[in-house]
């Protein structure tokens, strides 16, 4: 059953070693993470799953040890999903269990919003639950978002989710897909939807749409839509803004 969920931008921005002398500029978003993932520290869970933006399709799981890395983004920086008590540091492996559409075991760093996801969980100091990851393609249908979600919820007596991923990025004239009219309303909408755990809102939100506008955040968000079902969760807004024409949101539900 789910529990609490924390909702948090992917941007790799958000880490100051990477966003360097533009830091500051997200500090009020680093500090909305850091109260929303206290949320669900209080909610005392026995597992927390995070869910992020993983590729176009598919989706794949990543066990608790499995690492990632900021070096892409011109920063000599590792970290790890969580703190994988049961191995050493020469057996954390990083490897991925893929979801039944992706093929074989193979091991892959986690993708860019787990890492980052990593990284928020490391600063916090987490160490209330035992961690999984989750990657989501951007254009899987709803429905087996949803689905996913279920699963998740319907695994452990007392499951919480961090939901990683970005509004539309086309705020702007400068945004990375450049300034779209439909970017702002639809924005809005997951924003209030977020605030309120308006589940039905999430689930109805159009993956077509969405995958236009450059919104990485749509399939977590349904992910999370399946799993608060039945749940009774009230929700907050504690953060949303579009620096550099990307939409950001900071959200608890508990």
């Amino acid at each position: 059953m789910l529990v609490a969920a924390a909702v948090c931008p992917c941007p790799p921005l958000l880490v100051p070693a990477v966003a360097a002398s533009a830091a500051a500029e997200l500090n009020a978003a680093r500090a909305a993470c850091t109260d929303a993932l206290g949320v669900l520290a209080a909610a005392r869970p026995d597992r927390l799953v995070i869910v992020g933006p993983a590729g176009q399709s598919g989706h794949s799981t990543y066990p608790e040890g499995a690492r990632g890395s900021f070096r892409g983004f011109g920063v000599d920086l590792d970290v790890r999903l969580g703190a994988n008590k049961g191995a050493d540091q020469g057996e954390r492996t990083g490897a991925v269990r893929p979801g039944a559409d992706d093929g074989t075991l193979s091991e892959r760093a986690l993708p860019p919003s787990l890492t980052v996801a990593a990284w928020l969980l490391e600063r916090a100091g987490w160490a209330d639950a035992p961690i999984e990851g989750l990657g989501v393609g951007e254009l899987l249908a709803a429905e087996r978002c949803i689905e996913r979600g279920r699963d998740i919820a319907a695994r452990t007596e007392r499951v919480a989710l961090l939901v990683m991923g970005d509004a539309s990025a086309c705020r702007t004239l400068k945004a990375p897909g450049y300034l779209d009219e439909r970017a702002a309303p639809f924005d809005a909408e997951v924003a209030r939807a977020l605030g309120a755990a308006d589940v039905a809102a999430l689930r109805a939100l159009d993956a077509g749409l969405a995958y236009e506008l450059k919104a990485s955040g749509r399939a977590p968000w349904q992910v999370l839509a399946g799993a608060a079902e039945g749940a009774d969760l009230g929700g907050a807004l504690l953060y949303e803004d579009a620096p550099y024409g990307v939409g950001y949101l900071v959200a608890t539900w508990s």
